[in-house]
């Protein structure tokens, strides 16, 4: 900013200087001083006038003559600013009038030198002055056509980076002294090619009113004044930029130079933005003065760009836009620029992009989906974004995403084919539906109001239809191969039913397309009935009804989804999905029969007449049963008389074949009548019964609700302690449906029984049975897409009363607590649910005496909390402390533990929260972990505890203190023959702090002997106790307990009897007189881990024969854990013994399946690793083995499995580890074969073998890596930009079409993959769990995984060509260099034969995979980075230190005889995408690293990321531009990520920058030296880096570095060598020096 302000404009009108300036002006421009200024240009009307003035006109004086003529003049003056400044204005007045006069504008520039001369111009004020002036004319020269139209701001930008700087004075300050507008001057202007006498004759034409010209004549002369206007400008800028070139000779401000650089940009960009009229247009060709200003332009942009002044960093052409203007002139020199500029930024963006970032899918075998930018949202809000589980790569290399950008990519183009990879991937893996809302919009049909396009969006409705298609016909293909895939089609239903409800795909396009790719690509691939029973389950959907009812289209619609129908001929006619299929046409014709009259022409009759069939069927099925009164349904179809029928709306349809042999088993109801037995129906009636479902969906409801009643009621015999008039009522149980019932079901029928149960479960008069309360969960858990509901907000919205109903929130509570937790969890909604149960718990906390429901919903509450695997806030809103309990609060900060430690925090945008999340916690709980648990917490939460003061011994001061009065109040309370009604005293009249004591002091006034006090008056007074006055009394108790140990052992006392009498009267509350939980005295106890005897309390506690009798009670009664494969009745247990007196003293509400031994589950975990962490793993592994068939009914024992194992890798013996393996049923767990025989060898401490690794490693590309889509048309030979795979596509058809290993194992269901979710996250995490059970170290293992992948290429291809030959040929006439970058020999020798690895039986890897050998090598790198990735930080540090030395010992690298042109040629070829490399037989160890390395990166979670600096740091010093350019690919597409982690960020840019210090420093020495030019490329991406992560995302018009990054840059640049520091000079915080910093409004506001 200018520290001089200059007078206002008007004080230059009236300086006294001013006439004389102008009048010297005049003279040598030979404009007549007493001449108005308008007429100064005004050519005569004819030529003879031209001529008379022509002669009559003075000469003026020679050039030379005016610095004479302006030193006099400047010596009459003493104030020389303010005459430089009259100047300055006066120049600029004067060059839009003469730009047009050849003669004029050149003693306008001699002038302007000969002042710079003596020193009279600033440049800085001038020029910016003279661009705004220029401004202003040429939109006065536009108002006649149209104005100079600004850039784009997101793509066109003029300057890319440089709005008009807030620093450039006001084009105010220099006004034209002609007050007159600049345009009457202008229009007269002749061109620069002609003489100063001669005007263009187009001036000479006589006017005339616009009445008299004919059209003809109104278009030329539009014709002839555009062209008027083009010279105008022209001559205007041609004269401004010579004047630009004169200041470039001079050291300008950097904001002088941003500003000539805007301006410029701007011309070039919008150079044809003068001729839009389209007559114009036609016949407009660049003339010679356009081409001569565009040079002139070019001239001063390579002035500005030029590396020796660097005056405008060349990134700013990169960003600028200007390569993609629509309408290149004709002209080599503006096409030179674009070249290069397309060609820096071709080598910058590489740098922000992954190897093989084609490849870089979701694998949906994580819950998490890492994107590869954060969002500058902090908070839990990131929770309610739009996910963007892909990006499409920028040509500057950014990851972009959002609507408009989905909606711009072609069909068949790469971008397509990989968002279609994702989407088919999606639809065989089956994420959570929670996925597929944060990825998918409604189709544009189906949006009510125009709304703007989604920022996060990727994938259009187009690519959602077409990877669907891509689905069925890959079912259809394995249906057609004789494969059972009906589970396949069953679990995709439920996806398409999710997909069409929610308006995801448009029904009428999907049908379209549907039936081109079926019916009219390939007659022989619809041979069953599949598509029809796919569209069967989605026709009562509102969008498909309405499509089929009111859309225009609705008769072709109709007419092509009946023409999917086959006739079925199944070889099994018996089987119900046979019978299904062959049914369900006329359920089809029948439901459009009734949806509308004016399709009935398309209708099949005899399709129609089936449904009379069905109604028979039905008839015959009530008719078998004794008595017709028990509530069955008859159908309503009516007659079929004459190919109509009167079907009401749940129309009928089917036809069964040997109908009177079907068996319909029955049982007898309570009143003596028949009911149909749903749990030993043959497969016959299952499957007209499945048809029913589609066609009578009403009757079927109600005859399976009457199953249900079917038993009658019985009333609940309340317990002896219960006085109570009020009767309640319990349905009998009978036995649930099983899922082989129910799975068969139409969607539509699975809604109404959902909703009709509901009725009965939380709002219906009788206590509804087990059964009823399954059957509900398995509807649930059968379609998790379809049938999903919060189940919260879901009731409260259908039934508002119903928290107020203790009956309906238990059942609610343990339907959450002991069916449905996994399926929330798998939806991503576990936050939200135990928000929903905080309220519950924080409402109940302080009420007295409502123990059940708030120990129920606090044990829901701890398993939610355990089953997060993501940082979360405790609180929804953010603010305010925790709503916890003492209890939640501690297992919070454990479950934090085991998150960051086992998985790490995945986005930057939970750091912030993370330290408000512990300070809520902190600031209610006052619990110290010890020091042992905190050793192994991880660094990041033991920093944040390991300050806290230990309070525990001020709580037993307070207790000294209180113990007099204490003892006293319980002695009068608890005495054997104490008085009754004290109790009432005591509740009312005792202190609160002193009632917190009571359990201790009864423990102290029994002396070892519990019958001492009187057990009654106790227990009611702990039962009109609040909950949370009862957990602090069990808290204080366990404090008092172990203080009095060590007591009474300093007053000789025996430990063992100690620890016996604790045990004794610990056993006294929880299982003689069940006064208190036993959960929360076992947590207690365990977190008093600082004490010694703790934990052995908690041994024998475990050990004692009561509780092995009720957990083996509870898991006899409970039956299989695998509860939706039980068929038998359910036993409904005891209220008393299943939940003990203190929980069920005043409650009538029956359990379900709550029981106290089931609230352990979440405890034993706990103690276990409470055990592990002191050390005691022989302890750990006998309470594993004493509690392993309760750990059975653990809702995610498989997570258990896998964190535990991570949690204390490098710290659990070989037992144990095996111990803890046990704890999974392994049959049903994907283990490789040689695990289990290497686990159970007897020397498992060596390493597996090589090949051991590469099976894992396949098994991941078979069943988590997404597949390549073999059917891709788009990809060239020779375009490397592609990144494709280059060989033809031979996957084999088996291989391609799922997700599987086999086909013949099938897709699983969710409920049959409730933990992990997924079948991919199963495959995952199990090779994560052999990989963490490998009794070998992490050393051994990543150096086995490396070795695989460092020379896979060659290893597959040499094992390929053994068994098959060369592979189509690559490698042999390869026209990429072998040396020495070919053949993967770098790091061993220069033999190709020697470079395949031993260990590895790679002969049926290919075949196994169904890819060629290329392919395999490539998805084998990706499974390598995506398993590492989910290891803990100790196998990353080994990764890093293996890649480091790798890389360093690369012959090529390290011979110092190579010339830098053989290294740079090395460097491009190993830093090749291993997919390109594969193709020609040039794979490289560091290509293969280096993407591994990517391959890694891209799964990591955000906090893990840091880690990534040792692999530099092993690296260094960096002594070679060859060694540098690889640690610029390797951590260059790192930063992205970074964009909004902002201190991560600077670390890794400023150990970038190092090791640009290392090679380019003012003290090294290289061997060879090398010009700054050689890293441009690398100078570029800095400049590219710092403003993506300034803008926090992909770089804009506005985009600008932060201050910290700026002066970060500044620092480190300080040490490199002059050149290179020249090159970075912009990115620091010298505003007289970076056109950043000038710009920068914080950096100007505060230059200091």
């Amino acid at each position: 900013m200018d520290p001089n302000p200059r007078p206002s404009s008007r004080a230059y009108q009236l300086h006294p200087a001013r006439s004389s300036i102008v009048d010297l002006f005049n003279l040598y421009l030979g404009r007549s001083s007493h001449q108005k200024p308008e007429d100064s240009n005004r050519e005569p009307p004819n030529k003879t006038q031209k001529r008379v003035t022509a002669l009559n006109r003075e000469l003026p004086p020679r050039n030379e003559q005016f610095l004479l003529d302006f030193g006099q003049l400047q010596s009459q003056f003493s104030d020389q600013d303010q005459l430089r400044s009259v100047t300055e204005s006066i120049l600029i007045s004067l060059v839009v009038p003469c730009s047009g006069h050849a003669p004029r504008a050149e003693f306008l520039l001699f002038a302007l030198r000969s002042l710079c001369s003596i020193g009279y111009i600033n440049w800085d004020t001038f020029l910016p002055s003279l661009l705004s002036s220029v401004s202003s004319a040429e939109m006065s020269v536009g108002q006649g056509n149209q104005a100079v139209t600004s850039v784009s701001s997101t793509s066109l930008s003029p300057s890319g980076m440089l709005p008009s700087s807030s620093t450039i004075h006001n084009s105010s300050t220099f006004q034209s002294s002609n007050p007159a507008s600049p345009l009457p001057s202008v229009h007269g202007i002749s061109s620069p090619a002609q003489s100063a006498t001669d005007p263009s004759p187009c001036v000479a034409l006589s006017p005339v009113k616009s009445s008299d010209i004919s059209c003809s004549g109104q278009q030329s002369t539009m014709r002839v004044n555009s062209t008027i206007r083009d010279n105008t400008l022209s001559c205007l800028r041609q004269l401004c930029c010579k004047i630009i070139l004169t200041g470039l000779d001079f050291n300008l401000k950097p904001v002088t130079y941003a500003e000539i650089f805007n301006h410029m940009l701007n011309w070039l960009v919008n150079w044809d933005q003068r001729q839009q009229e389209s007559d114009v247009a036609k016949s407009w060709r660049p003339d010679k003065a356009l081409i001569e200003w565009l040079h002139s332009c070019l001239d001063v942009i390579w002035l500005l760009v030029e590396e020796d002044k660097c005056r405008v960093p060349f990134y700013e052409l990169l960003r600028s836009g200007l390569q993609f203007i629509e309408n290149i002139p004709d002209d080599e020199a503006l096409f030179t620029l674009i070249l290069e500029i397309h060609r820096r930024r071709d080598m910058m963006a590489m740098h922000m992009q992954m190897l093989d970032q084609h490849l870089q899918c979701p694998t949906f075998g994580t819950h998490r989906f890492l994107s590869q930018t954060t969002s500058p949202i902090s908070g839990e809000a990131v929770a309610n974004l739009r996910y963007s589980p892909i990006m499409y790569p920028s040509v500057l290399g950014e990851p972009l995403h959002g609507e408009d950008l989905a909606n711009s990519i072609q069909r068949g183009s790469l971008d397509w084919e990989r968002a279609l990879r994702c989407i088919r991937h999606a639809l065989r893996t089956t994420p959570s539906p929670d996925w597929w809302k944060r990825v998918l919009l409604v189709a544009p049909c189906y949006r009510s109001h125009p709304q703007g396009p989604s920022a996060g969006a990727v994938f259009t409705s187009e690519m959602i239809c077409e990877a669907t298609i891509d689905r069925i016909v890959e079912l259809l293909k394995l249906t057609n191969s004789d494969i059972n895939c009906w589970q396949e089609w069953l679990v995709f239903s439920d996806i398409f039913f999710f997909l069409m409800k929610n308006g995801c795909i448009d029904f009428v396009d999907f049908v379209d397309k549907l039936i081109l790719r079926l019916i009219e690509g390939d007659n022989h691939i619809l041979r069953t009935n599949h598509v029809t029973w796919l569209l069967a389950q989605i026709i009562r959907v509102e969008l498909v009804m309405n499509a089929l009812t009111s859309d225009p289209r609705k008769m072709e619609t109709t007419r092509k989804i009946l023409s999917f129908h086959k006739e079925d001929r199944s070889s099994d006619p018996n089987n119900p999905q046979s019978i299904l299929l062959d049914f369900i046409s006329s359920c089809q014709n029948l439901r459009i029969w009734s949806l509308n009259t004016s399709t009935r022409e398309y209708l099949n009759n005899e399709q129609l007449q089936k449904g009379k069939q069905i109604d028979e069927w039905w008839r015959l099925a009530n008719k078998a049963l004794t008595g017709s009164s028990i509530g069955v349904a008859t159908c309503t179809s009516g007659a079929l008389l004459g190919g109509t029928t009167g079907v009401g709306s749940e129309g009928v349809a089917g036809s069964f074949s040997g109908m009177g042999k079907t068996k319909v088993d029955s049982s007898t109801t309570t009143t003596g009548e028949r009911m149909m037995d749903y749990v030993t129906l043959d497969d016959r009636s299952i499957g007209m019964f499945w048809v029913m479902s589609y066609t009578m969906a009403q009757p079927a409801c109600d005859t399976v609700m009457n199953w249900f009643s079917s038993a009658g009621a019985a009333e609940l015999i309340p317990g002896s302690h219960l006085q109570s008039n009020e009767r309640v009522m319990v349905m009998k149980e009978i036995s649930p449906l099983p899922m082989s019932l129910l799975s068969g079901f139409s969607l539509h029928l699975c809604m109404k029984l959902a909703f009709q149960m509901e009725d009965s479960l939380f709002s219906g008069q009788v206590v509804p049975s087990i059964a009823l309360v399954e059957t509900y969960t398995r509807l649930l858990l059968i379609a998790p897409h379809s049938l999903f509901r919060s189940h919260f907000s879901h009731l409260s919205q259908r039934y508002p009363a119903i928290l107020s109903k203790p009956g309906a929130t238990l059942l609610v509570l343990e339907i959450l607590n002991y069916r449905l937790l996994p399926l929330y969890r798998y939806q991503g909604k576990g936050k939200t649910l135990m928000y929903d149960v905080t309220k519950i718990v924080s409402a109940l906390k302080g009420k007295r005496g409502d123990h059940r429901a708030f120990r129920l919903a606090e044990n829901l509450c701890m398993n939610l909390i355990l089953s997060l695997r993501d940082p979360f806030q405790v609180k929804k809103e953010g603010k305010g402390p925790t709503e916890f309990t003492e209890t939640l609060n501690r297992i919070t900060i454990i479950t934090l533990a085991i998150i960051i430690k086992t998985r790490g925090i995945a986005e930057a945008d939970h750091l912030p929260y993370l330290q408000t999340m512990l300070e809520q916690i902190m600031a209610t709980s006052q619990h110290t972990w010890s020091e042992k648990t905190l050793r192994y917490f991880p660094s990041l939460l033991r920093e944040a505890m390991i300050g806290r003061i230990d309070k525990k011994n001020l709580a037993i001061q307070a207790w000294q203190q209180a113990e007099t009065t204490v003892i006293a109040q319980c002695t009068n309370l608890l005495l054997s023959s104490g008085d009754p009604s004290y109790v009432m005293t005591y509740i009312s009249h005792s202190f609160p702090q002193h009632r917190r004591y009571l359990c201790a002091a009864a423990c102290m006034l029994m002396h070892g002997h519990p019958d001492n006090i009187n057990v009654a008056n106790l227990a009611r007074v702990l039962r009109e106790f609040s909950p949370e006055e009862v957990t602090s009394n069990i808290y204080t108790m366990v404090d008092v307990l172990l203080h009095h140990i060590h007591m009474e052992l300093q007053h000789g006392h025996s430990l063992q009897d100690l620890l016996s009498k604790a045990c004794a009267n610990l056993a006294f509350f929880i299982w003689t007189n069940e006064l208190l939980p036993l959960d929360i005295l076992l947590l207690a106890l365990i977190d008093r881990d600082d004490d010694s005897h703790a934990l052995r309390i908690v041994i024998s506690l475990l050990d004692k024969q009561e509780l092995q009798q009720r957990v083996k009670l509870f898991c006899n009664n409970r039956g299989s854990p695998e509860h939706w494969l039980c068929s038998g009745m359910f036993k409904r247990a005891d209220l008393q013994k299943a939940l003990g007196n203190h929980l069920s003293w005043k409650e009538r509400y029956p359990v379900f399946f709550d029981d106290a031994a089931a609230r352990l589950l979440p405890v034993i975990p706990l103690v276990v690793y409470r055990l592990i962490e002191n050390d005691a793993t022989d302890q750990a592994d006998r309470v594993l083995a004493m509690y392993s068939q309760l750990l059975a009914y653990h809702p995610l024992r498989f997570t258990f499995v896998r964190d535990i194992l991570a949690y204390f890798y490098g710290h659990l013996p070989g037992k144990l580890t095996v111990r803890i393996l046990n704890i999974l049923d392994l049959g049903k767990i994907p283990f490789s074969e040689s695990f289990l025989k290497h686990m159970s060898s007897s020397n498992p401490v060596i390493c597996p073998p090589l090949d051991y690794f590469a099976t894992l490693l396949l098994g991941l590309v078979n069943n988590v890596i997404p597949p390549i889509n073999t059917n891709s048309k788009s990809g060239s030979m020779g375009d490397t930009s592609n990144n494709t795979l280059r060989a033809p596509h031979n996957k084999t058809p088996a291989a391609s079409q799922s997700g599987p290993t086999n086909a013949s194992e099938g897709q699983k269901s969710f409920y049959q993959t409730q933990d992990p979710g997924t079948f991919t996250q199963l495959v995952l995490e199990t090779a994560v769990i052999e990989i963490l059970s490998l009794p070998v170290p992490a050393t051994q293992i990543v150096s086995s995984l490396v070795q695989i992948i460092v020379h896979i290429q060659s290893t597959l291809i040499q094992s390929s060509n053994g068994l098959h030959g060369p592979p189509n040929g690559v490698g042999q006439g390869s026209v990429l260099p072998t040396s020495p970058s070919g053949g993967s020999t770098d790091s061993l020798s220069a033999s190709r034969s020697s470079a395949s690895v031993s260990g590895i039986n790679a002969s049926n890897f290919v075949s196994r995979s169904g890819y060629t050998c290329q392919q395999l090598s490539c998805l084998l790198i990706q499974a390598c980075g995506l398993l590492l990735a989910q290891l803990p930080p100790d196998f990353h540090k080994q990764l890093y230190i293996e890649a480091s030395c790798l890389i360093k010992e690369s012959w090529w690298l390290t011979d110092g005889k190579r010339s830098l042109g053989e290294l740079d040629s090395a460097v491009g070829y190993a830093l090749l995408d291993p997919t390109w490399a594969a193709q020609d037989n040039t794979s490289t160890a560091i290509g293969n690293i280096v993407a591994l390395l990517h391959a890694f990166f891209s799964n990591l979670p955000q906090e893990w990321l840091e880690g990534t600096h040792l692999i530099i740091k092993h690296l260094r010093p960096v002594t070679s531009v060859a060694m540098l350019r690889i640690a610029f690919r390797i951590m260059g597409p790192l930063l992205p990520r970074l964009s909004n982690a902002h201190s991560l960020f600077n670390k890794t840019l400023s150990l970038l920058l190092n090791t640009m210090v290392d090679v380019f420093g003012r003290n090294s020495q290289p061997a060879t030296p090398v010009e700054a030019s050689e890293i441009a490329d690398l100078i570029d991406f800095l400049h590219h880096a710092v403003h993506y992560e300034g803008q926090g995302g992909p770089v804009q018009a506005s985009s600008k570095p932060r201050p910290e990054v700026l002066a970060l840059c500044g620092r480190a640049s300080e040490s490199l060598r002059p050149d290179i520091q020249h090159l970075l000079s912009h990115l620091k915080t010298d505003i007289n020096s970076s056109i950043y910093a000038a710009t920068h409004p914080k950096l100007v506001q505060n230059p200091s």
